[in-house]
Order: structure tokens, then C-alpha cells, then sequence
């Protein structure tokens, strides 16, 4: 209120460091739970001069440039700040401070995560996001529990888009990464968020159930809905049940032209069904295409609950020779479609 925001952001100009790192520390105190503030600080030019500092020809000291990442993290919390901070080229320095600080334990990496979540949650900064090559990096770095959490919460803005469900979608090995966090049974919120990811996906393209299942998710949704959290369980089953829509249809198109008559079967033999001789053998013919499509489904089952198995006695550390009981065997073979936990 009394005016000192401009001549701090001023400052910003001054040639020796000690003077830089001052004036943003004090913006970055300013702004703190002040929207007001926040405000303030971007409407003066700050996130201009802060870029400038950053593609000065005299490269600044990494206390100034991990100053610069708190405060666009402090700035980027404020909603109306995000477009701008985001189409100011603010996103390629956070990535690549990101890379620079890769595999530290330092704060400013979790503060350039932290930045890039909140510039993730407005739409129009994805192409930005995707413009500077984020996704593979984040993808790789799945498996580093100190930020895995963070990352899954990145990737669940981004698959808000098409663009970015996209860009998620051509990254190498992004689906086999993913649908390993689901059996990260020790790290319950980074499951929630991988189901999320996937469910969303799976949701809008089959190429990518498609290659879901190539990764074999059906197995570690399967356990997911009995040993994840309500909340998993339940985005889990969300899945399964696309994926079970999708094996139906192609069951039934395997079939090809004869489906049509599979159909009119009734048609055949419904008014005259006591005279028409040919009525008997449509409806049975119907009975077998039918038969042949739940066959189809029950193999799957099965074969999906006797993987689960395998997984959870290996999760389990049981001896190597382990043979499920004969119980589990006759629940195994007597399953079918109405025992997955839709």
C-alpha cells in the first residue's frame, strides 16, 4: 500500500547479484498470502524482468535463478497471474532449471514442480508445457518418491486436453511407466492420481485402451480393486468396465455379417413360431452366437484372475511352489463376466 513494489522491481535491474537476490526475496515476501500483492507484482513488470535476468549474456548466479523459481512459484498460485507468467516464456526456464536440478533432494527442484503444477491448472498454458518437452521428463522420472506424487498431479492437469492426452499418449513408454504405479501398494495417492490419468484416457481413445492392455493393466486393476483405496477401487472398476465394453464389440464383430441374423432371429419364428419349421433352428443359432461371445468373455476373466493371483503371491513372497487351492480353482472356472467388481 505504500507503494514499494515498483522500485523493488525496479531493482531487478541493478547489476550485482547481492542487490537481485534482496529485491526478489522481498517480492517473494510480499507475496506470500497476499493476492493483492501478487498481483501488484506482475501488473509492475516483474515476471519481465525476471525473464530478462535469466537471458542476460552474463548468465545469473544460481541464488538469483532459484529466487526466480520461488517466485514464480509465490506468483503462479494467484489464478489471474497463470496465463500471463505462462505465455511469457516463464515455463521453459522452469523445465529447465528442472532438468539442471535433476535427481537433487533441493528445494528449488520441488519449488520448479511445485511452480509447474499450478501453470499446468489453466488450459491455455498445455501447449506451453508441451512446447518445452516436459512429458517425456516427467514420465522418467516416475520411480523417485520424493517428487512421483507431484509428477502424477502434472500429468492429471495436462490430460484435461486433448493436446495433452495427446502429448501423454506419443510419449515412449507411457502407458507400461503408468500402469506400473498402479502396484505401487505402498504409495496409495500416487495410485489414485495413474487411475485418474488412465481412466480419463481410457475414457476418450480406444488406441490407447488398446495400448493399456498391451501394457497389461488388466491384471494390476484386477488387484487394484482389491487392495487399493476406495478411491482407486472405484477408478479402477471405471476402466475395467470400458475395457469390457470394448472386448464385447469385438467379439460380436468377429463374427462379421452373421451377426445380422443372430438379430433377426426372433423375427423369424415370433408369429408363426408353432408353424414355421425354420424358427427353432434361428433361435438356436442365436443361442450359439451368444455362447460363443460369453465363452469369449468368461476366458478373459479367467485368465485375468489367475494372473491376479500369480501377482499376489509373488507380492506376498510365498514359496515358489505355491499351487492355489482346489477352492480357488472351481471359483476361477465357475466365473463369469457379473464377478468383476463393476
Amino acid at each position: 500500500m505504500l507503494g514499494t513494489i515498483p522500485p523493488l522491481v525496479a531493482m531487478l535491474d541493478f547489476e550485482d547479484s547481492d542487490s537481485q537476490i534482496a529485491a526478489l526475496y522481498a517480492l517473494l515476501n510480499l507475496g506470500i498470502g497476499n493476492d493483492a500483492n501478487k498481483a501488484a507484482i506482475v501488473k509492475a513488470g516483474a515476471v519481465h524482468k525476471m525473464l530478462k535476468l535469466i537471458e542476460s549474456p552474463n548468465a545469473p548466479s544460481q541464488a538469483v535463478s532459484d529466487a526466480i523459481v520461488a517466485n514464480f512459484l509465490g506468483l503462479s498460485a494467484l489464478d489471474s497471474n497463470k496465463p500471463i507468467i505462462g505465455s511469457s516464456g516463464a515455463i521453459s526456464f522452469l523445465v529447465n532449471a528442472l532438468k539442471i536440478l535433476d535427481k537433487s533432494s533441493s528445494q528449488p527442484r520441488q519449488d520448479a514442480l511445485r511452480a509447474l503444477y499450478n501453470l499446468s491448472i489453466s488450459p491455455s498454458n498445455i501447449p506451453f508445457i508441451l512446447e518445452a518437452d516436459l512429458i517425456p521428463f516427467l514420465l522418467n522420472g516416475l520411480g523417485d518418491m520424493e517428487v512421483s506424487e507431484r509428477i502424477l498431479s502434472i500429468l492429471s492437469n495436462l490430460v484435461s486436453t486433448p493436446e495433452g492426452r495427446k502429448g501423454i499418449s506419443i510419449a515412449a513408454e507411457a502407458f507400461p511407466i503408468l500402469v506400473d504405479v498402479l502396484n505401487w501398494t505402498d504409495s496409495p495417492g500416487c495410485q489414485e492420481k495413474a487411475s485418474y490419468i488412465l481412466m480419463v484416457m481410457a475414457h476418450k481413445s480406444y488406441g490407447d485402451r488398446q495400448a493399456m492392455i498391451e501394457a497389461g493393466i488388466v491384471s494390476s486393476l484386477l488387484e487394484l480393486t482389491l487392495l487399493g483405496s476406495t478411491l482407486s477401487q472405484k477408478r479402477a472398476s471405471r476402466i475395467l468396465e470400458v475395457l469390457r465394453v470394448d472386448k464385447g464389440k469385438q467379439v460380436s464383430e468377429n463374427f462379421g455379417g452373421n451377426m445380422s441374423a443372430a438379430v433377426s432371429a426372433p423375427i423369424c419364428g415370433s408369429s408363426s413360431s408353432s408353424t414355421n419349421p425354420n424358427g427353432k433352428e434361428c433361435l438356436v443359432e442365436e443361442e450359439g452366437m451368444m455362447s460363443e461371445e460369453k465363452k469369449a468373455v468368461k476366458q478373459l476373466v479367467q485368465q485375468s484372475l489367475q494372473n491376479n493371483m500369480r501377482r499376489i503371491v509373488n507380492r506376498a513372497n510365498l514359496p515358489q511352489d505355491f499351487v492355489p487351492s482346489e477352492h480357488f480353482k472351481s471359483l476361477t472356472s465357475s466365473s463369469t463376466s457379473k464377478s468383476l467388481p463393476f
